[in-house]
This record gives C-alpha cells, sequence and structure tokens, in this order.
C-alpha cells in the first residue's frame, strides 16, 4: 500500500462523447433522443444520449431495436475521422499540460498527478485541465481523483455528467462498499450472475468473502477481484505513444509465382495484425501492400478504407491492392502488409454497419486467441499455407 498513498491518479473520461461531438456540429440535437450508429438494417448503436438512454437503448444494441424503443430518436451516422479529430485536440490539450498521461481510449484518460500536491494541488490542477478542455474542445467531461486507476475508473463513473470527485487515500474501500459488484471493472455478466446467486450484490460483501473462496469460485481472477473490492490497484499509468502504423512482412525461403500460396501468405498476415490491431483497442482508416520481386525491385500500394479491425474487411482490401499491384508476373521474393492511419476504438462498438452476430463472432475468435494463442484459431485459407511454407517454384 506504499505505493497507493504516493499516487494521485486522475482519470478523465469525455462524456457521450459521439454524441457530444455530434451536438457540436449541430447543435439542434441538444437534449434531444440521439442514436449514433450503423444506418444499415443490421447496424448497432455505437453511442446513444442520456436522453435516449431512459428508454432503455445501450451501446451495442441494435439500431433497428433501439428505434423501436424510441421511435422519435435522432438517428445520425457515425463519422470516425470527425470523433479522431476531436480526440486528438483533447489528447494535445492533457499532453501540453500534464508530463505523464495514458490514452485508455478515444475518450478516456489517465494522468499520473504523484508530487503535484505539494506545489500546486491535484484538485485544483484536475479541474482547471477540466475546463482548459471544455473551453478548447467545447465538449463536456468528467474526472475522478484517487490513489490508483480502478479507484479513479469507478468514481468518474459514478459522477457523469459533467462531473468531478476526489477518493482521499484511505477512503477507497469506503466509497466502493456500497457501490453494485457490476460497477467493478472486469465484472461480466457471467461473473456478476454468479456472484448474485450467492447473494454477494454489493463490494462491501465482495471484500469481506476469503480470497481462497474467492479462487475456488473463478480461478486466478477471483484473486485479482478481491483486490479490487478492496481497492486496491497498483497498475501504473503507461505513458502515452502514437503508434503510426502495424505491420508485418514475409520472406519467402523460395521465390515464387504460386498466387495460391502468396494469397494464403497474405490472409495469415492480414489476420495476424487485425488481431494485434484489436489487442491494442485501435482501428484501421489505410491498408498498404508491399511486393519484391526476385530482382529486389519493390513496389507498393496503398488504400483509404472506412475505420476498421474486422478481418474479413482487411482480408478483402489486401487481396484487391495485391491483384492491382501485381501485374510484372515475375517470381515474388517477399511480401508485405501495413496498416496505418490507426485511431482508438472498439470492434466492439466502432463497426457502424456490422451485425451483432459478427461482432461476436469476432470477440468469440478473439478470446480463443488470446487463451490458447493466435496460431490455434485461423481461417482455413490462410491455415494451408502455415502447414506447407514452402511455395511451388
Amino acid at each position: 500500500m506504499l505505493l497507493s498513498a504516493a499516487r494521485h491518479i486522475t482519470h478523465m473520461d469525455l462524456d457521450t462523447f459521439f454524441v457530444s461531438v455530434e451536438c457540436l456540429r449541430n447543435p439542434k440535437l441538444k437534449g434531444k433522443p440521439v442514436l449514433i450508429g450503423g444506418m444499415s438494417d443490421r447496424g448497432v448503436v455505437a453511442s446513444c444520449s442520456y436522453e435516449a438512454r431512459k428508454f432503455g437503448i445501450h451501446s451495442g444494441m441494435p439500431m433497428k431495436v433501439a428505434q423501436r424503443l424510441c421511435s422519435h430518436a435522432y438517428t445520425v451516422k457515425s463519422d470516425y475521422e470527425a470523433y479522431s479529430s476531436y480526440s486528438r485536440l483533447v489528447t494535445d490539450v492533457i499532453s501540453d499540460t500534464v508530463p505523464l498521461f495514458e490514452k485508455a481510449s478515444i475518450d478516456e484518460f489517465y494522468i499520473d498527478l504523484t508530487g503535484m500536491d505539494k506545489f500546486f494541488g491535484c484538485l485544483q490542477f484536475s479541474d482547471e485541465l477540466k475546463r482548459r478542455i471544455i473551453r478548447e474542445s467545447g465538449l463536456s467531461i468528467s474526472y475522478g481523483l484517487a490513489s490508483n486507476k480502478l479507484v479513479s475508473k469507478v468514481a468518474t463513473n459514478e459522477i457523469k455528467p459533467n462531473g468531478q470527485i476526489e477518493i482521499p487515500f484511505g477512503n477507497e474501500k469506503t466509497f466502493l462498499s456500497p457501490l453494485s459488484i457490476m460497477k467493478i471493472p472486469g465484472v461480466g455478466k457471467e461473473v456478476g450472475y454468479k456472484l448474485l446467486k450467492m447473494g454477494v450484490e454489493t463490494v462491501k460483501i465482495l471484500s469481506e468473502i476469503p480470497v481462497n473462496m474467492l479462487y475456488n469460485l473463478l480461478g486466478k481472477p477471483g484473486i485479482e477481484l478481491h483486490r479490487k473490492a478492496n481497492g486496491i490497484d497498483e497498475m501504473p499509468v503507461i505513458p502515452y505513444r502514437e503508434q503510426k502504423s502495424i505491420s508485418t512482412e514475409e520472406t519467402f525461403s523460395t521465390d515464387t509465382i504460386d498466387l495460391k500460396f502468396i494469397h494464403q501468405e497474405l490472409i495469415r498476415m492480414t489476420e495476424k495484425i487485425a488481431f494485434e490491431l484489436r489487442l491494442q483497442r485501435r482501428l484501421t482508416g489505410c491498408v498498404a501492400v508491399k511486393i519484391r520481386y526476385s530482382d529486389f525491385q519493390t513496389e507498393q500500394k496503398q488504400m483509404t478504407i472506412d475505420y476498421t479491425a474486422f478481418d474479413n474487411v482487411l482480408i478483402q482490401k489486401v487481396k484487391e491492392l495485391f491483384t492491382s499491384l501485381y501485374t510484372k508476373r515475375q517470381l515474388v521474393r517477399l511480401v508485405g502488409v501495413r496498416f496505418t492511419d490507426l485511431i482508438g476504438g472498439t470492434h466492439q462498438i466502432d463497426m457502424f454497419n456490422d451485425s451483432q452476430e459478427s461482432l461476436k463472432l469476432h470477440q468469440a475468435m478473439d478470446s480463443i486467441k488470446s487463451q490458447y494463442g493466435e496460431k490455434y484459431l485461423m481461417r482455413a485459407s490462410g491455415n494451408s499455407a502455415t502447414n506447407n511454407r514452402k511455395p511451388m517454384a
């Protein structure tokens, strides 16, 4: 607990970020039930205003269902370029003001103010930073100040929208105790259902369960859950560095004109870095393919796409690029795939025009890859290349 005693972490979260941006662009939407997301029959809700939430609408819900629940809601097609632009604006304000911060998502930040209490005062500093963000971006933002990332995040969620709160060191358990267990990050529906069946409804009750019992019930996650329920979190604030691209290349053992083999390699490579993209909670807006021929001459081509992290979309774009690029019919020595124009975002809520079924499929696939390794689950068309890496001459 010595580490926590010396820390002051502010968690800042832009209130209904997508909706707030749309309200800036169209002030007539303010105070109205607003749905942001895909406009197709299979689109999902990416975000919704607080007025829409009163009708039971939430992120990830099929757009058609949301429109039935609130027939008078304003539906706006998502514009990720605009959201990314406003996110960069807020990021720049924070970057200019504080020495150490973590950008957890497109609209969420952790700021390490450790030591600031001796000079300026962490609460006053956080309050002035909030006012500057509102002044320069026009967006509403809330923050929670506490001794660690966990408590500051929960505090922010409790005070939204347009709120601020400080949880002094030593008061973490007092603050968390009356809250529902579902307010603890990491407690999903499955774990929550198990605990609720046992009569564990509040964080206070959860914190009093012996750690061995939680381990027997939930395995290793039970140990971490016990720490969270007691307000303990020693995770550091990870310094923000904007990654420009994600890429991979493959040099063949034998130069080849075997198009089937090359396509298999491209599928495997695209799947690999698309998974990495989703792990980093990012989307790409530009795809590039590189070819190096046997004479070492190298060519590259790229295309701008709608922001995505879905394998099926990216694989199709990579194939199109390769087809248009490979015109010489010479032996190929190397192929490469690169994603650029990266922005924060998650495929669960940001793939605006995809169906719930495709979202759940990708979530399930990523869960298996995270547990057992990406090589244990891949498309059959890409698996052939892995099993037989030697191309036909």
